[in-house]
């Protein structure tokens, strides 16, 4: 656990990952000050388990967590009672990747190839909605999908070694970057361009406790890393330079160019600030998983987000 500052609030931050170019603006942050400023002393950790970040948060054991807008909405309609109060990527990162060499350009080139995934459950439904977006039939975008394989996290290797010939659950600023370092490029395919919403990769979640009990940690807590992250979009060279001179384990040959890939979308034209979260891309993300049976249809997308501590922050 990587503890930063004697503040006076002792908080918690989990990480959906180990630290790689999505923290930089975090990291960022922590080596400017800015959580001392708001006398926050954060202690930053990756669970051994990241799946379990949504129900410490929900249960006040950790402070704040970064996680995924899919697993929020998954989380509040098991009654788990966590709000996200600021996005860090504004667009999806998982994707479908294939060998340029495979010639697979689009979705309906998968027909009668095999598709790794890392057994996350709302991959295979993603991948549907993409196969289908390219006028391929119910029928036929069934049989690709019922033909997918769970290859772990172990996806590059299964995509580089001829296990599979595309993968799905991947990260085009990661994944992609990993297999081209070894020789293998790759053609990415990105989720929001072929039929699935438009979705927040990554945000910032808090419990609803702790949004009533405490709202001025967490403008504190938001202030702070909205200020890291708005710097690491301006330079993001310098912000990830931050990242691997305290995290040693980082891989640079990744994260530099992982993290001029990811600048864009933390801070973009056409949003009023960095973190800010509209309630389309909630709605429509909360439909979809509906549509999929991954939600009951009485959980409101609204109740899921907040702009309030973004625009406090300013």
């Amino acid at each position: 656990m990587l503890s930063i500052s004697c503040g006076e609030d002792k908080v918690t931050l989990a990480l959906d990952w180990f630290p790689n170019a999505n923290h930089t603006g975090l990291y960022l942050a922590m080596e400017r000050g800015y959580f001392e400023e708001e006398d926050i002393d954060l202690q930053v950790y990756t669970p051994d388990d990241p799946a379990t970040i949504l129900a410490t948060v929900g249960a006040d054991k950790d402070d704040f967590g970064f996680e995924y807008q899919v697993g929020v909405l998954l989380a509040r309609g098991q009654g788990v009672p966590v709000v996200s109060v600021a996005a860090i990527v504004q667009h999806p990162l998982n994707s479908v990747m294939a060998l340029e060499s495979s010639g697979i350009k689009r979705p309906r080139d998968l027909v009668g190839k095999t598709v790794g995934y890392p057994g996350i459950p709302t991959d295979p439904p993603l991948l549907r909605t993409m196969l289908e977006a390219d006028n391929l039939s119910e029928s036929a975008a069934k049989d690709v999908v019922d033909g997918m394989v769970n290859v772990g996290f172990d996806l590059v290797p299964a995509l580089i070694s001829g296990r599979v010939d595309a993968i799905v659950g991947a990260y085009w600023t990661h994944e992609s970057i990993s297999a081209r370092n070894q020789g293998f490029p790759l053609t990415v395919l990105r989720m929001e361009d072929w039929g699935v919403p438009d979705f927040y990769e990554l945000v910032v979640v808090a419990s609803e406790n702790k949004l009533r009990d405490d709202p001025g940690l967490v403008e504190r807590f938001v202030r702070a890393i909205k200020r890291g992250y708005v710097e690491a979009a301006k330079d993001p060279a310098l912000a990830v330079e931050v990242l691997l001179n305290q995290v040693p384990e980082a891989d640079p040959k990744i994260d530099r160019p992982g993290s001029a890939l990811l600048a864009p979308l933390w801070v973009e034209d056409g949003i009023p600030s960095f973190g800010w979260q509209t309630t389309e891309k909630w709605s429509e993300m909360t439909e979809w998983m509906q549509t999929n049976n991954f939600l009951t249809a009485d959980l409101r997308a609204a109740d899921a987000f907040t702009n309030r501590f973004i625009e406090q922050a300013e």
